[in-house]
């Protein structure tokens, strides 16, 4: 039992999800309850064998991007977006490129797709 602590790490080898269940171009939310807390983070589907995972939190407020379940990305599907206050992010790498935190990044979440599931890829580092 955890006591609501949010967290920014995951062990490798969970898997999340179908790689389908993401298309390219598009963003899914998910929320891991571990004994240490629960992980908030996002999959973004680069390619058919290409996603790049985020810590669900903007580093211009500290707040999570979507203010609507899974609704990461512009309509084009170019850059992520956060609702808040319309930084955009580069999906491969999480640089900012435009909005209030211009130069700073999101934080990486390691994931990759294996035997056609997205997984966890490996440990989070800590917000900065």
């Amino acid at each position: 039992m955890t006591d609501g602590t949010r967290v920014f790490a995951t062990p490798a080898g969970v898997r999340l999800c179908p790689a389908d269940m993401i298309v390219p171009g598009a963003a899914r939310n998910f929320v891991l309850q571990m004994r240490s807390g629960r992980f908030h983070g996002f999959v973004v589907r680069l390619g058919a064998e290409e996603v790049a995972g985020y810590v669900d939190r903007c580093p211009h407020a500290g707040l999570p991007l979507a203010q609507t379940l899974d609704d990461y990305m512009t309509p084009d599907g170019a850059h992520i977006l956060c609702s808040w206050h319309g930084a955009l992010f580069r999906p491969a790498d999480g640089k900012c490129v435009g909005g209030p935190c211009v130069g700073q990044s999101l934080t990486a979440w390691p994931v990759a797709v294996q035997e056609d599931w997205i997984v966890t890829a490996g440990a989070s580092p800590q917000p900065g």
